[in-house]
């Protein structure tokens, strides 16, 4: 595991390298550039993470020789479940898997370890409780949700017709906004969750709202899903029909999908997930999800959780002190978004210059962004990587400071150049 210098405390991640390195020298050379470049550089994307030796080696172990179509044996059927022979290793290891899933939550959800990815996952989700053409109200990309909640370019939007609900002039999900698009749309299903917010969400309003109107409650917890399993933000079991993640984030494991949902849609669920969206699950991922399951069981875990809020705090308080535009004012949890609105740069310009300073940051909308996609008025910025290399609050109050000085340094920049 690297520290807070990119020193590392094992030898994994360089053995593991030199070995490739004997076999394929170019391909080998790119992983020892990435590994360095992960080293050295303040890693501030809000969407990654560091997992531990142990999760990683298991991405790396025997079980990616092996072919599992289907699920472990069903006691109820006597059917055997699977496509193939020789899986009673790997049954035993999903069963496994997907009782830790439930420890974590404390939840009595039924759980699919199977899906490749956070997408992946949603497009089985949507699919388990809806038709083709039917409507969702979701968050809207620009206002902080993700590609798969109804961007026109991804297959939600394609699929699905898609109607967002908005944010309020501080940027906070406006919840009459929601219960007004709800009552006059009728969606199908109603979702909750996002890639770029920082405040915590009503998971019990959107239930409601979803109750009144009759439609299915569905929560992407993604991001804070590491939040929700410390108790850091509340759960939204219990409310929801269904809920997805991704395995790594706040999760710090490897990169992968789960699917949760109440009992009455599991046969739903799993057939969404196998045959219609996947073929073969990924065994050697799924034992990589099982370890990082029984890591986040942990306390250390949950003081870990606990340290990227404060972080994400302190590091948010300090731009604010600066004098910088934070979308909402503030934030709850891992991430916040900086709004470059009033700069002659874009979110892409300062992404470019910060990665040249070995900050990386990624550009993202801001709520009413004038500037397209491809350059966005704001960045966005996570705690949950750097926390796990042992950054405190002060560590993050030094790195605004860098971050400021770069962004006076090109304000200054452009100004010379008018």
């Amino acid at each position: 595991m690297l520290d807070k210098s990119g020193n590392d405390s094992s030898s994994y991640n360089m053995d593991d390298i030199k070995f490739i390195k004997e076999k394929s020298p170019v391909v080998g050379q790119f992983i020892e550039d990435e590994y360095e470049r992960q080293k050295n550089n303040v890693e501030l994307i809000a969407s990654e993470n560091y997992c531990s030796d142990a999760v990683l080696a298991a991405c790396g172990c025997c079980l990616t020789w092996k072919y599992a179509e289907g699920y472990p044996y069903d006691r109820k059927s006597g059917n055997t479940g699977r496509y193939y022979g020789g899986t009673e290793n790997v049954d035993k290891l999903e069963e496994y898997c997907c009782n830790k899933w439930r420890e974590v939550f404390n939840t009595d959800y039924h759980v699919n370890v199977q899906p490749h990815s956070g997408s992946q996952a949603n497009l089985a989700a949507y699919r388990a409780l809806i038709n083709h053409g039917d409507t969702i109200l979701a968050m809207s990309l620009n206002n902080g949700g993700h590609l798969s909640h109804g961007s026109s370019v991804n297959f939600s939007g394609k699929l699905y017709n898609v109607v967002f609900y908005d944010v309020d002039e501080n940027g906070y999900i406006d919840m009459e906004d929601v219960r007004k698009k709800a009552k006059s749309y009728r969606p199908n299903l109603i979702l909750a969750g996002a890639s770029a917010y920082s405040r915590i969400i009503d998971f019990e309003a959107f239930a409601k709202i979803a109750k009144e109107v009759g439609a299915y409650f569905m929560v992407d917890m993604a991001h804070i899903a590491g939040l929700i399993a410390a108790g850091a933000h509340p759960s939204p079991f219990g409310l929801a029909d269904i809920v997805t993640t991704t395995t790594h984030k706040t999760l710090r494991g490897p990169r992968g999908g789960l699917i949760f949902g109440k009992p009455e849609f599991a046969h739903k669920i799993d057939s969404a997930v196998f045959p219609y969206a996947q073929g073969g699950p990924l065994e050697h991922i799924i034992a990589a999800k099982a370890i990082s399951a029984e890591e986040d069981c942990t306390e250390e875990y949950r003081k870990y959780i606990m340290q990227v809020v404060l972080n994400s705090k302190a590091f948010c308080d300090e731009f604010l002190k600066l004098g910088y535009k934070v979308v909402t004012g503030g934030t709850d949890n891992h991430l916040f978004l900086l709004d470059l609105s009033d700069f002659p740069f874009s979110g892409n310009d300062l992404q470019i210059r910060l990665d040249q300073e070995g900050i990386t940051v990624n550009k993202n909308a801001v709520p009413g962004d004038k500037r397209p996609p491809s350059e966005a008025s704001g960045i966005r910025l996570g705690t949950a990587a750097m926390t796990t290399r042992g950054y405190d609050e002060d560590d993050f109050r030094a790195v605004a400071g860098r971050i400021d000085k770069v962004i006076k340094e090109m304000t200054a920049e452009y100004e010379e150049n008018e």
